[in-house]
């Protein structure tokens, strides 16, 4: 299973300490940055599935590291985390494409809920991202040639099962058309 990958941006430490053992916990990877400034120096060298960002913090706030983590890679889920939440601060963020917004102190079980609620929109636009991608399929047996990482016609051909599992870590499930099920009962 993949470990998702979460920034984590306070100002206060307890805050760093306590959420981020708590994440820790439920199995996430996750790196700790004591402020905006160091969030997008990390932002600048490697990639996050989520960002929970304070809102308040000295030199650079929760915006500029939502506009940050949405202008390297706009699948990142940016949650704001803030103990200063007015109309006005979410309606912002939510101008600037935030996916979730949480007042302090939270209740780690609504942190956990809101983390996996950001996770699933993740793994749907993987989803999506892989079915639009889907180029060559052979009309015989119907394995899918992966051109991913090298030369378009020279990848592999897999398996749908194969191929959804390399690209996006789906497990489809398998079963019966209508057509191959009324079939599979006359064998029988």
């Amino acid at each position: 299973m993949r470990r998702y990958r979460i920034l984590l941006v306070d100002d206060e430490p307890v805050i760093l300490a306590g959420v981020g053992a708590d994440l820790l916990s439920q199995g996430y990877d996750v790196t700790r940055a004591e402020g905006g400034e160091q969030a997008c120096r990390l932002l600048d060298r490697e990639s996050f599935d989520v960002v929970i960002t304070d809102l308040i913090m000295e030199e650079v706030g929760g915006m500029q590291v939502l506009e940050k983590a949405k202008a390297k890679d706009s699948s990142c889920m940016v949650m704001i985390l803030t103990g200063y939440g007015d109309m006005s601060s979410a309606i912002d963020a939510l101008r600037l494409s935030a996916d979730d917004y949480l007042l302090k102190p939270c209740d780690p079980e609504e942190m956990h809920f809101r983390v996996e609620r950001c996770i699933k929109a993740i793994e749907m636009r993987r989803r999506i991202k892989t079915y639009e991608n889907i180029i060559a399929v052979c009309c015989v047996c119907g394995k899918i040639r992966d051109d991913v990482g090298c030369d378009h016609g020279k990848g592999d051909w897999l398996s749908v099962e194969q191929y959804l599992w390399r690209r996006a870590m789906v497990a489809p499930s398998s079963t019966y058309c209508p057509e191959c099920a009324r079939m599979a009962e006359q064998n029988l």
